[in-house]
């Protein structure tokens, strides 16, 4: 039995859920995984057992070595997670790098709202060019540029934004997949670092899952 229970959504439209699990997927932390159906008459009861927020992901670790604890927020618990496995390398060692990852993963928690409500999260949309409004595509545009200067700083020594998988990579996923299903024709960079995180296994278990689940489709930003 794994000491890490982690709670989330639904696969297809939860992008909150997917940073965390996609993390520790890639990276080979074990977990027990606990699906909280969303959008139905009983998910408010539901996530009041296991959320103080009423909210997921919520990551529970019951550990033998400490008192360990819950974790109900997707950058804290990426950071809970940096700090018990610091061999995984969840933020770069470069201290300007890293202030710079860390950067751009709390601007991706705080902001981009216009693209997050504009393009919600579906994997079972079908890929089509959907343009957003000016201030949608001015965020959009700050996106690519902060993930250029991310690739052309910090990431020679691989396909994400600092070389290896990182933090600032799990934040960015769930919009990977928007910019894949509603950006159509991208910027040859732009493609590159999209196809490299679509291409992980862990990317692509969450979407063959999240194609078996019978949902309605998503409200915004869920």
């Amino acid at each position: 039995m794994s000491e890490f229970t982690l709670y989330i959504g639904n696969k297809c439209f939860s992008s909150w859920s997917l940073r965390p699990w996609v993390a520790m997927r890639h990276l080979e932390i074990p977990f027990e995984e606990v699906l909280v159906r969303l959008r139905t008459p009983e998910t408010a009861a539901n996530l009041a057992k296991v959320s103080p927020t009423g909210q997921v992901p919520v990551l529970v670790h019951k550990s033998s070595n400490h008192t360990g604890g819950m974790v109900w927020e997707t950058l804290a618990i990426l950071e809970y997670l940096a700090d018990l496995f610091p061999e995984k390398k969840l933020w770069p060692a470069d201290i300007g790098a890293r202030a710079l990852a860390r950067s751009a993963a709390t601007e991706m928690h705080s902001g981009f709202r216009e693209v997050r409500y504009g393009w919600p999260m579906n994997l079972r949309r079908p890929r089509a060019h959907k343009p957003l409004d000016a201030e949608g595509e001015a965020q959009c545009a700050r996106i690519e540029a902060l993930w250029r200067e991310c690739r052309e700083k910090h990431g020679k020594g691989g396909p994400f934004l600092f070389g290896h998988f990182t933090a600032a990579d799990a934040m960015y996923a769930p919009v990977v997949t928007r910019f894949d299903t509603y950006g159509g024709d991208l910027a040859p960079d732009t493609r590159a670092y999209v196809d490299a995180i679509l291409a992980l296994p862990a990317m692509r278990q969450w979407y063959a899952e999240a194609a078996k689940e019978p949902w309605p489709e998503p409200g915004p930003d869920e």
